[in-house]
């Protein structure tokens, strides 16, 4: 009997190291690394744009001064793109209903206060 390759039995193997690794790396992205499903918690001193109108506690709302702007680099997520910019991430879904947080891509642009 002929002497058979390893690479017979290692293909199929690194096919499956490869996808169990590409599903590790795109959940944890999603989840932003820490197993539960990232969100930016609301601690309350957010800057939101002024509208004219008092806050819910009657004190006048802060203006952001921020950038109006942010281009999106790799390996941002919403999230992410929130904390760098200290922009509320509902803010942030507010502004760019079109834009689907799954399918990013660097380049695009966001917009982060009107």
């Amino acid at each position: 009997m002929a002497h058979r390759s390893p690479a017979r039995f290692l293909a199929p193997l690194a096919l499956v190291a490869f996808a169990l690794a590409l599903f590790i790396v795109v959940t944890s992205s999603e989840t932003g690394g820490s197993g539960e499903p990232s969100a930016s918690p609301s601690t309350g001193d957010e800057q939101t744009a002024p509208t004219g109108e008092d806050g819910e506690d009657g004190e006048p709302r802060k203006e952001h001064k921020g950038p109006r702007f942010y281009t999106v680099k790799p390996g941002d997520t919403p999230s992410s793109i929130a904390e760098k910019t200290d922009t509320p991430l509902d803010d942030i879904e507010r502004l760019n209903p079109d834009i689907d947080p799954q399918t990013l891509s660097p380049g695009t642009r966001i917009r982060l206060r009107r």
